[in-house]
């Protein structure tokens, strides 16, 4: 958020926390740690609409090697190439698929189904875009299932309600995806409170998993991390 590292709480931008930790400064953390790929949410841009922390993702593209999956604000061809240009390995984007759902399909196809993940964020089970700030009518399964019949390979999904909160995910949602979609690889996200969240949507056989307070705030460290991945 504004080149800044920050977290919101439920998508709310009111409830905007910055850390002072520089968004570089993080990803090097996380190399060190052992740590592959990074999940970069552009805030404003997910608010504007149109891509806007470019130059923080061509920072860490630059000093890391990193794979960078970026999301926030990702609605036309211009956008994405614009995202890959400045370092993105691949892109996450949530609200287009919603409002143009033809564009987001055609983006599977032309860039690739290992360049294209689909976000798909809900508040009990019903489908919100726009940095979660507007309601759709959608339902999260049918949601995916439309795309997943369109070649989509990769989802990341996260219930509102348990972001930026510290209570746990929401290992239900993540069991029936995994369950209904066994051919899909989930990244869930929201709620996880330390390694040991990790470790059990692991076994649920979720593919991969995105967490920000809790590193943030201590409860996940390094030495978790690295003693996790060495496992």
């Amino acid at each position: 958020l504004k080149g800044r590292t920050a977290r919101l709480s439920q998508g709310d931008f009111k409830s905007e926390k910055v850390y002072d930790v520089s968004p570089l400064d993080v990803a090097r953390q996380f190399e060190g740690a052992g740590i592959k790929r990074i999940h970069l949410v552009d805030l404003d841009g997910a608010k504007k609409g149109a891509i806007v922390n470019y130059p923080t993702l061509e920072l860490i593209a630059g000093h890391t090697k990193l794979n960078i999956n970026y999301s926030g604000g990702l609605h036309t061809d211009g956008d994405i190439n614009k995202a890959f240009e400045f370092g993105a390995e691949s892109i996450t984007a949530a609200t287009i698929s919603v409002y143009n759902k033809d564009l987001f399909s055609s983006w599977i196809i032309s860039y690739g189904r290992e360049k294209i993940a689909l976000g798909a964020d809900s508040l009990q089970g019903v489908i919100r875009v726009g940095g979660w700030q507007k309601e759709t009518k959608i339902k999260l399964l049918d949601h995916i299932e439309y795309f997943h019949q369109r070649g989509l390979k990769y989802i990341k999904t996260t219930d509102i309600n348990r972001d930026g909160v510290l209570e746990g995910p929401a290992f239900e949602l993540y069991a029936d995806l995994i369950a209904r979609f066994p051919d899909l690889r989930v990244f869930a996200s929201g709620g996880v409170r330390s390694i040991d969240d990790i470790k059990k949507l692991q076994e649920l056989g979720v593919y991969g998993v995105i967490f920000g307070r809790a590193y943030y705030e201590g409860k996940i460290t390094n030495k978790d991390l690295e003693r996790f991945l060495s496992a």
